[in-house]
């Protein structure tokens, strides 16, 4: 555990804001996933994630999504080496550790596609040849809700790829005069160094697996999945997919909070950003996260906690 508090501590060096979604960057990593950070710009989206990036020795690469980025900008490309007379593979940043894609809403479907393929299937395929992604593998992207001209948004099939969906909002008063002061002569990311090894992450990712999540747990996620799915408020309801994602999650909060099982206020806690971007609203195609949040609180307000 005292790695995660190594990490969690490295990270609140230079990231003063909302702590849940520090906790929530952890949740993701241990549970082998990817986040989808969610608010306006200049609020620290992109410290949060570069924080995590760097406190991990694990190589990053960072995409500025944009509209004329083409696939192999991604995934890379098979060039003909003169010297060698033969095709070679140069790999584009999707072969990092972690890959934090600022504005993932603002580039193409066609790359979107790309890059989501990616993150579900661990593995990419290039002019016919499959090549596997490096491990550990998170993809950490971001994107303005507020802001829709000239963006592409995602679909939910789409949405669906990513573990987590948060969102920071604005600091409190005393978090912002923090971050004026930490940034008056240098930007606090300089001096951050990595505090873990990628082994201690790929041993953690295993230690989330080993968690026990009693019957009556699993039951719960079922209960939730199924009233989602009979409910009339919703057009779609919670996939097995969902159902999966939100017990891995719940695993991933006990051990970093120290404890080796899982509880149901795991599930209540986690059930909004696992669950809320997973459904259709009835009549209200593309609505917002607030009002798919509020119908799964709902749904929890309605189901017994198991004991």
């Amino acid at each position: 555990m005292h790695r995660l508090d190594a990490l969690r501590t490295n990270i609140q060096r230079v990231y003063l804001g909302n702590q849940a979604a520090i906790e929530k960057l952890l949740i993701c990593l241990l549970a082998r996933g990817h986040v989808l950070i969610e608010d306006v710009p200049g609020v620290g989206k992109t410290i949060l994630a570069t924080a995590l990036a760097r406190s991990l020795d694990c190589s990053m690469a960072r995409l500025q999504l944009t509209p004329d980025l083409l696939p192999s900008d991604v995934l890379g490309v098979t060039v003909w080496d003169q010297q060698r007379g033969e095709f070679v593979f140069k790999p584009g940043p999707i072969f990092h550790n972690v890959v934090l894609a600022d504005e993932i809403n603002r580039t193409t479907p066609r790359t979107q596609s790309a890059l989501l393929e990616a993150m579900n299937e661990a593995q990419v395929s290039i002019d016919g040849v499959t090549r596997k992604l490096i491990q550990p593998f998170m993809v950490i992207a971001t994107q303005n809700p507020f802001e829709f001209e000239g963006t592409y948004p995602l679909p939910e099939s789409q949405l669906d790829r990513f573990l987590l969906r948060i969102h920071i909002g604005y600091p409190t008063p005393q978090q912002e005069r923090d971050v004026l002061r930490a940034q008056q002569l240098r930007h606090p990311l300089e001096g951050l160094e990595a505090v873990v090894s990628k082994e201690d992450v790929l041993t953690l990712q295993r230690a989330a697996r080993e968690v026990k999540v009693d019957e009556a747990i699993l039951d719960y996620i079922v209960t939730i999945a199924q009233r989602s799915r009979e409910s009339a408020e919703l057009a779609v309801g919670v996939s097995p997919r969902g159902s999966l994602c939100l017990r891995r999650c719940a695993q991933a909060l006990a051990l970093v909070r120290g404890r080796d099982y899982v509880i149901p206020d795991d599930i209540k806690e986690l059930a909004r950003p696992v669950l809320a971007h997973r459904v259709v609203i009835q009549h209200e195609p593309g609505a917002g996260r607030q009002r798919a949040e509020e119908i799964i609180g709902g749904l929890l307000e309605a189901i017994p906690v198991p004991l």
